[in-house]
């Protein structure tokens, strides 16, 4: 890989001996193998769901403590979010269909694994192996889309697809969980191993395999080790700094310790020859912000759901099962829009979007302020449920569009890689700091009352760290909409209708002039 940056304006858009050369006729084999990439989505985000409604029946069954039973959430997102950006370069490096087919055969013998044991020490280890497998899945089937479509209307119909198969997947979760623990809690770690298995069985047949791939490239070693270790401790520090406190003489040194992790980190890739990340990469106004987009309004939604799971079965007194319907109307507006977010990209663009996708999820998060301790569905669930669900079906595939939209095929690995990993980081930072200001604004209290001054601080904080999001999506569209008015380029083009033809035109001139 080359450390020179590569400048959006004056890169073509790439296409691959298997790209499809018209987005409506697909053929059956490009459908199958999309299809595939879709599963192993799926699967992940179905995994988080399910477990954390099975958790009470793990815990007595195991006879898990509080702390221990929380590292069975932890451990995934400990795997996940802090190997993504390995994963997303093993991609590049090593090959992604060979990356994706053995991180899939992993998950199916973790999720085999998590089935069987015995021991909570086993099931942590097994969460941590399949939150780790998953690094290396999303990243890779991410940018086997972006280097099979080309970029355009489609590229925008399959990650529309793709990544609204993820949220489905997460909204299906919630109820299928409730239904496998009424039977056991164990159905819900054996459940997605046929699945895999069948998923990779396809996946050999039907994954394409692409040139460039298979040329070699340097091997960051250094980045690798200081950059997943700086994420990795991240993870873990913000995870148990509830438990440790936050001005705990651990929890300070362990920020210390990843502030000059990745102080060594940065210093490394500015200097290496083949960065883990090139950091030229954020020059791109596509990709830093939708990496900015992914980091607050992901993880103001893992904030969220953490407050809406505790009022709706502590105050309310709803059960798991009940719950997760409650929260199925956002899921289903997601899946319901699949065949048409493509579309809505290509006419509008991400960059307006994404902002608009903001806003929606902002004014979900403000209407369930006004809960009490009698609120009803209708009344303050659906609203917020419908609201989440627009903001989801237009924020999520403008993120993963935007984010590696203007890039290299062979940085499409490190693209996917980053926003999985702003995404994951998000959840676990604003999940953490949402705990602690619940936990602060109840003081321990148990009645109505005393959770409800917890849970409202903690809507604040999920709202405002939402709203950050939103400022910097729609700083973005201000300023390209600024920049097509005085005639210069627009760093990241949009696909809207009547502007795809203009933009290609364009890059083809940029380049000729080069």
């Amino acid at each position: 890989m080359t450390s020179a940056p590569h400048d959006a304006a004056t890169t073509l858009p790439r296409r691959t001996s298997d790209a499809p050369s018209d987005e409506r006729h697909w053929s059956p084999r490009l459908w199958g193998a999309l299809i595939v990439l879709c599963a192993a989505l799926f699967l992940d985000a179905l995994d988080v769901s399910m477990v954390g409604v099975a958790l009470p029946s793990i815990g007595s069954d195991l006879r898990l403590s509080t702390s221990a039973l929380q590292w069975v959430v932890s451990g995934y997102v400990l795997g996940y979010g802090g190997l993504l950006l390995l994963g997303g370069r093993a991609a590049d490096l090593l090959g992604r269909r060979r990356v994706f087919l053995i991180a899939l055969a992993v998950f199916a013998a973790a999720s085999l694994l998590g089935g069987l044991v015995d021991n909570g020490g086993l099931l942590i280890a097994a969460r941590f192996l399949k939150g780790a497998s998953a690094a290396f899945t999303a990243p890779a089937a991410l940018s086997i889309i972006t280097t099979t479509f080309p970029e355009g209307p489609a590229r925008n119909k399959a990650l529309s697809i793709f990544t609204t198969c993820g949220a489905s997947g997460y909204s299906l979760g919630l109820v299928l969980s409730g239904l496998l623990t009424s039977v056991g809690w164990r159905w819900t770690f054996l459940m997605p191993v046929p699945v895999a298995l069948i998923a990779l069985v396809f996946a050999i047949k039907l994954l394409p395999r692409h040139a460039h791939e298979q040329q070699g490239g340097g091997y960051d070693a250094a980045g690798a080790i200081t950059g997943t270790a700086a994420l990795l401790l991240l993870v873990y520090t913000v995870t148990e700094a509830q438990a440790a406190g936050w001005a705990s003489l651990r929890t300070i040194g362990s920020l210390v310790a990843v502030a000059a992790l990745g102080a060594v980190f940065l210093l490394i890739e500015q200097r290496t020859a083949h960065p883990l990340v090139r950091l030229g990469i954020f020059r791109n106004g596509s990709v830093a912000r939708a990496n900015a987009a992914a980091f607050t309004l992901m993880g103001s939604y893992a904030g969220f759901q953490f407050v809406v799971a505790l009022y709706l079965q502590r105050v309310l007194g709803w059960s798991a099962l009940e719950m997760g319907f409650a929260l199925l109307p956002a899921g289903a507006l997601v899946a319901l829009s699949a065949t048409r977010m493509g579309a809505i990209v290509d006419r509008f663009g991400t960059g307006r979007l994404l902002p608009l996708g903001g806003l929606a999820m902002v004014l979900g998060y403000a209407l369930f302020l006004r809960l009490d301790a009698h609120s009803t569905f209708t009344a303050l669930v659906l609203p917020s449920m419908v609201l989440l669900g627009i903001g989801f079906a237009l924020f999520y595939p403008s993120a993963n569009i935007a984010a590696t939209n203007g890039v290299a095929d062979e940085e499409q690995g490190l693209a996917s890689g980053l926003v999985n990993t702003a995404m994951q980081i998000g959840n676990a930072l604003v999940l953490a700091v949402t705990t602690a200001v619940i936990t602060a604004g109840s003081h321990g209290g148990t009645s109505d009352a005393a959770q409800l001054d917890g849970y409202r601080p903690g809507l604040l904080l999920v709202t405002g760290v939402a709203a950050v999001g939103l400022a910097v999506t729609a700083a973005g569209a201000l300023l390209d909409r600024r920049r097509a008015g005085t005639g210069h380029p627009v760093p990241d083009y949009d696909y809207s209708r009547g502007n795809a033809e203009a933009a290609l035109a364009e890059r083809v001139r940029s380049s000729e002039q080069v």
